[in-house]
């Protein structure tokens, strides 16, 4: 413990001190609170209600690098040739004031970031905001210090995640694991950021995780690890994601403040009514919210669809865009264009503003 704290405080010393924050979420029952009140307080949507939701996006390369040098050269952008992870966090600040215009709140941003094809079988690339001994790596930590101070200033909470399948091998093992955990938890603690939440794993039940302590059976001890870190006898909030069409496990639901579900895989919008009626009833499960921080399926212009059937069961949703034919159209794959550049991307954003009123 001693030894962790220790290098977590010369890390944290390298990176310049930050103002108090102006946006504190919070969670009463199955409602989100930003500084004490509602998310978008008294709203409803064609008879569904929108307060206490978190509409979100999954935006999870906004510090990616990749420092392989065989793969870095895949995400170069086209007209400079070369790929820049301070242009692509440059980019992700200068979008984020739209988001928020539209009405988002929310967004998930991963220290391992995820897939920069998508999908990939394989992941050679080396996206990692941890050393294989689970410190922190201060480069990555500039560029999500920078990302989460704007999301304070615009009134937005962040999704921060910690792990990812296809990188989680780079940490040694079992210590490893648990040092970058309590490492990052302390980070954020110790930024005094008040509106940032906690996704520990993303998909924690995908098979292809390699470390030990963040499969299914065992995240309930990473989720406790998180709540266990206090500064100033304040934590944070903190749940873990499943795989698509999966229902959170009782070991999960007993432990976190609120819970993630992904809509992957389901092509029929009344599945995803179903998952929001069966995550209720798993043992354990009491008032708390429930948030859709990943899918893949769109029909926004459609009168049903994932996100409508979400929300019309109580759930908040989040859109995850892979892209289309050329994968870099999306919001996962580098080099990102992280504005509203696609009819998709237009769409998700112009029902997020409907529903939100904003």
């Amino acid at each position: 413990m001693k030894l962790h704290r220790r290098h977590f405080l010369a890390t944290a010393a390298a990176l310049p001190l930050r103002a108090a924050g102006k946006t504190e979420v919070s969670i009463r029952g199955t409602d989100f609170l930003i500084n004490g009140r509602p998310t978008y307080e008294g709203r409803e949507w064609k008879g569904s209600r929108i307060e206490g939701m978190l509409m979100n996006s999954r935006m999870v390369q906004g510090v990616f690098d990749d420092e392989n040098p065989e793969t870095v050269q895949r995400w170069a952008y086209p007209d400079t040739g070369r790929w820049d992870p301070e242009r692509n966090t440059r980019e992700f600040l200068a979008a984020m004031p739209e988001w928020r215009r539209h009405g988002l709140l929310s967004f998930t941003i991963n220290f391992q970031g995820g897939s920069p094809q998508g999908y990939s079988k394989e992941q050679p690339w080396l996206n990692n905001a941890f050393h294989p001994d689970g410190s922190l790596k201060p480069a990555f930590l500039n560029r999500m210090r920078r990302i989460l101070d704007r999301a304070d200033e615009l009134g937005m909470t962040p999704i921060v995640g910690y792990f990812y399948f296809g990188q989680d091998e780079h940490l040694k093992d079992d210590a490893a694991v648990r040092r970058a955990t309590e490492s990052a938890t302390r980070w954020l603690l110790a930024q005094d950021y008040r509106h940032v939440m906690v996704e520990v794993a993303n998909e924690c039940d995908n098979r292809a995780y390699q470390q030990p302590l963040i499969q299914a059976p065992n995240i309930h001890e990473l989720i406790d690890l998180v709540k266990s870190i206090r500064v100033g006898g304040r934590r944070l909030l903190v749940s873990a994601s499943y795989n698509g069409r999966s229902i959170p496990r009782p070991n999960l639901v007993k432990t976190a403040d609120y819970l993630l579900i992904h809509g992957n895989g389901v092509k029929d919008p009344a599945f995803i009514t179903e998952m929001v009626q069966r995550t209720r009833e798993v043992e354990g499960y009491r008032p708390m919210p429930i948030v859709f921080n990943e899918d893949d399926h769109f029909d926004f212009d459609q009168p049903v669809n994932n996100f409508v059937n979400a929300v019309r069961a109580g759930a908040s949703w989040g859109y995850f865009d892979p892209g289309a034919s050329n994968y870099r159209d999306g919001y996962q794959c580098p080099p990102v264009q992280w504005g509203l550049n696609t009819e998709r991307k237009k769409q998700f954003f112009g029902l997020v503003k409907e529903m939100t009123g904003a």
